[in-house]
């Protein structure tokens, strides 16, 4: 059941700049922007260097192993692709002669800084380990580093165990006692940082801020929240990307995708680069997404990611049919029973073990459940991959199942609304118990309907693309600081279907008359007849498709009755 609930005003006076538009006055204050000051993106206004505590002993180490070979290790997503492009980058722009990067091979080597991947390097490759986006978790691979004489720096930025790996530096802000206040940053966001402390330390302090284009696109593809400092590192890199200074292979991704740089959103990062870069790690090798990444030449970058743009159509193609697997799977678990279960475990042995979190993001979405599901993997083990909804936090929860059933999980990690485990083959009974038992205990039965939250009826003098443009330029938006969405009643005058999926609209409004144009993306089988009138949910957008730009409506929600 999907219900629209209206945004409440949090408490509090607010003094907003005179001549702030009223709509943009009205978004604000139901995002909980307690000031103006908020709202500056300038670069100045992040969060200071000296705030982050784990920064200096990091830097020391770093500057020890100056003319060291030095191996970034990075991980298989988007986040930990563009963050190994940074490290990459910047290390060598600072004088790093020996520096190069592994991506670890997710079938033979697994997540992160393993034993396996330690083993793996000769005795030259490298004296210092600099994880990016993983390690906090990756204690035999440590362990294994260290006794080789080989020291490690963490970056990280996922919750961390009860016991930390025995790493000479770690840097997270989530490690407990930390007072930095951006427990929120990405990979890319922390590496971001520790980066510029090396350069200040290194009279360079504006050397990482070249590839805030890379910061942006690691931060809106890992979905974290999109706080103040978020925002602003988000902000400043699509800034760059508008002007034309970004990577080529950040160029030649958005050409392969059909956007014109100029234009650049929140959006556009996360539904339209970032799949093609994710592509690789989840069906070949990321490597291939950081050579696009770090590529000076523009012929090669566009040869990779059109390498990367066949790689998405693949994964594109196998997605879909494990959707349709899982949803066959749900809908089998109602043929006797009245409702759906607290929580949605699902396995399928010949599924992509690289798509799962995909298939888990899908079933949670058409269903709003917690949901995992799992793929075989080399010697019998089982790989997973959850999503979650608002209130049950995912990560916790596999620590409490873990607590509770010693052995049952080798081995998971995450946050609050994505985490990854590997089981035995065996376990998958056991674990679908734990976790159906965890979900019951901390989610109500108002917490398992959709909610769209939204800011209010807009009024008819503001349904016009000068406002549309306002919101869109208010940008970022996010997760933590969602995309403004309104609801009101609308007569429905004209509707066609478009690829089998779509619904091309024209409403108009009860008041005033006004026809405006409307989509309803992936609602096809959404009922409304011409002349009636539906209450609807949406977003106010510029549509640029064409020569000039126009208003229109992106429908989030149809309700289903008057």
């Amino acid at each position: 059941m999907t219900a629209i609930v209206r945004r409440g005003v949090a408490a509090g006076s607010r003094q907003w700049p005179e001549g702030l538009h009223p709509v943009l006055r009205r978004v604000f204050e139901r995002r909980a922007v307690a000031s103006p000051a908020e709202l500056d993106l300038k670069l100045e206004s992040l969060v200071p260097i000296g705030r982050f505590g784990d920064l200096e002993p990091a830097v020391a180490l770093l500057l020890a192993h100056r003319d060291s070979p030095v191996l970034i290790v990075g991980d298989f997503d988007a986040d930990g692709a563009t963050s190994t492009a940074l490290m990459l980058l910047t290390l060598r722009g600072l004088g790093f002669r020996r520096v190069s990067y592994r991506i670890p091979d997710r079938f033979r080597e697994g997540y992160g800084l393993s034993r396996a991947l330690v083993d793996s390097l000769d005795a030259s490759e490298a004296a210092l380990l600099v994880t990016v986006d993983n390690g906090i978790s990756s204690h035999e691979g440590v362990a294994r580093a260290r006794a080789r004489g080989i020291d490690v720096l963490i970056t990280d930025h996922h919750l961390p165990p009860d016991v930390l790996p025995d790493a000479n530096v770690i840097v997270n802000p989530n490690l407990r006692g930390s007072a930095f206040p951006g427990k929120s940053l990405a990979g890319v966001g922390v590496a971001f940082y520790l980066l510029a402390a090396l350069g200040r330390a290194l009279g360079s302090p504006s050397a990482v801020a070249a590839y805030l284009d890379l910061v942006a696109l690691g931060t809106v593809a890992d979905l974290v929240r999109l706080d103040q400092s978020n925002r602003i590192l988000v902000d400043q890199g699509i800034r760059r990307i508008r002007a034309g200074r970004c990577r080529p292979g950040i160029s030649a991704l958005l050409e392969l995708a059909g956007s014109d740089p100029r234009s650049v959103t929140t959006a556009t990062l996360g539904f339209r680069v970032a799949p093609r870069l994710n592509a690789a790690g989840r069906l070949d090798d990321m490597s291939v997404g950081v050579k696009c990444l770090i590529s000076e030449s523009a012929a090669e970058a566009r040869s990779l990611a059109e390498t990367l743009d066949a790689l998405n159509r693949s994964r594109q193609d196998l997605e879909a049919g494990m959707k349709a697997d899982a949803i066959a799977i749900v809908d089998a678990f109602t043929l006797n029973e009245p409702s759906l279960p607290h929580a949605i475990c699902l396995r399928r042995d010949e599924w992509h073990e690289g798509l799962v979190g995909l298939v888990a993001s899908r079933i949670r979405e058409r269903f709003h459940r917690p949901c995992f599901a799992f793929a075989a993997a080399e010697a019998g083990d089982l790989k997973g991959s959850g999503r979650s909804v608002p209130g049950f936090h995912l990560r916790d929860a596999l620590a409490e199942i873990d607590a509770a059933n010693p052995g049952l999980i080798d081995r998971f990690g995450g946050h609050a609304m994505a985490a990854g485990l590997s089981l035995k083959a065996g376990a998958f009974d056991r674990f679908a118990i734990a976790l159906l038992d965890v979900a019951r205990s901390k989610l109500s039965p108002d917490s398992l309907g959709r909610q769209i939250l939204s800011d209010g009826a807009l009024e008819p003098e503001h349904l016009n693309l000068e406002v549309a443009k306002l919101l869109r330029d208010a940008a970022p938006w996010g997760q933590g600081f969602p995309e403004p969405c309104f609801d009101d009643r609308f007569e429905l005058v004209e509707s066609r279907t478009l690829k089998d999926a779509h619904l091309r609209l024209r409403l108009k409004t009860l008041a005033g008359g006004c026809v405006l144009d409307a989509i309803a993306f992936h609602q096809a089988d959404a009922t409304w007849s011409v002349g009636t009138v539906r209450r609807i949910a949406y977003r106010l957008a510029v549509n640029d498709y064409f020569s000039d730009d126009k208003v229109q409506l992106i429908i989030e929600h149809i309700e289903a009755s008057d």
